[in-house]
């Protein structure tokens, strides 16, 4: 009898003490399992251009003065979060591959040269009764993302991005800075054309433009308009280089000399005066800001709409 009683009362405490046993394992096993935000807490040093002054800022906040002068507030919650990943990627990028350029900073305020910068009491002014509903919307993208970044084969992806692709398509690094980006090439885009300002014009007199010409290069023969030769035109649609007066120039070179919006641009000259037709805005790599707002639009969240603009990456940190 003492026997049996031995062996019920230990099957009845096995079959309670065994589950609790495997559930905490279980739960020990997840919390090793789980990683934390590699990139979230940190901080990065800023190049404040208009202060010339370096400030150490935790990374988070400083993705919200990017996200502010960056992309419009009144962008769809998802296009913001894409925005968000972008810059902390970028950002991230600059840090792990200093360039020397910032006097010691990671990155500059500069929007020609890093990311634009906007303090949180600018963008409410500007913002005036929507000042607390884009500053949360915009933190909110920030905050569910918090620590996420792209990358591609195991390391942080330069995520550069522009406002609107002129084309239809985004594109190639290789045919805007030269070397070739795995995840920086070509991809359709769309819904850019309903953007303010895609459209855009530039009118000179053909001897300004002369004179322009040769003041990049004086060994331009440019003394009619017949002497503007055709355009090799990129896959993304904008001109990829330019022969005027027997030189070659890059589109690029061409854009920063008019400074045109973008170097998708068409050029119509005669005696009197050359004028540029110009579509879209920015240098076209990587996601257009305007086309992850449409694909937001269309029911895209953040992750596809990152992934469609930087083919073969992956978003890391989740």
């Amino acid at each position: 009898m003492r026997r049996y009683i031995f062996y019920a009362s230990f099957f009845l405490i096995s079959a309670l003490i065994l589950p609790l046993c495997v559930f905490f394992i279980m739960q020990f096993q997840d919390n090793l399992s789980e990683k934390p935000k590699k990139h979230s807490g940190q901080d990065i040093s800023v190049y404040f251009s208009d202060e010339k002054v370096i400030k150490e800022m935790d990374i988070e906040e400083y993705l919200m003065g990017v996200v502010c002068a960056e992309m419009p507030a009144s962008f769809e919650k998802e296009a913001l979060k894409a925005q968000a990943v972008a810059a902390r990627s970028y950002a991230i990028y600059r840090m792990e591959n200093p360039s020397g350029e910032h006097t010691g900073a990671a990155v500059c305020t500069d929007f020609t040269h890093c990311k634009a910068y906007k303090k949180i009491e600018t963008a409410q002014k500007q913002w005036g009764k929507d000042a607390d509903k884009y500053s949360e919307k915009i933190k909110q993208a920030i905050d569910e993302t918090a620590g996420e970044i792209l990358t591609y084969d195991g390391e942080v992806a330069l995520a550069v991005f522009h406002s609107q692709s002129g084309g239809g398509r985004t594109e190639n690094s290789s045919d805007v800075w030269g070397g070739d980006v795995p995840y920086l090439v070509s991809v359709e885009s769309h819904g850019e054309e309903n953007a303010p300002n895609f459209y855009s014009s530039a009118v000179f007199s053909f001897e300004e433009f002369k004179e322009k010409i040769l003041s990049q290069n004086s060994e331009a023969k440019l003394n009619t308009p017949e002497d503007i030769g055709k355009s090799e035109i990129s896959e993304g649609g904008s001109v990829k280089s330019i022969t005027i007066g027997g030189v070659v120039f890059t589109g690029r070179e061409i854009r920063t000399l008019f400074n045109l919006r973008s170097s998708c641009f068409k050029i119509f000259a005669d005696e009197g005066n050359v004028r540029f037709e110009v579509t879209g805005y920015g240098h076209g790599v990587g996601m257009s800001q305007y086309g992850a707002n449409t694909m937001a639009k269309e029911g895209f969240d953040y992750k596809k709409i990152l992934t469609h603009y930087y083919s073969g990456t992956q978003i890391e940190g989740v």
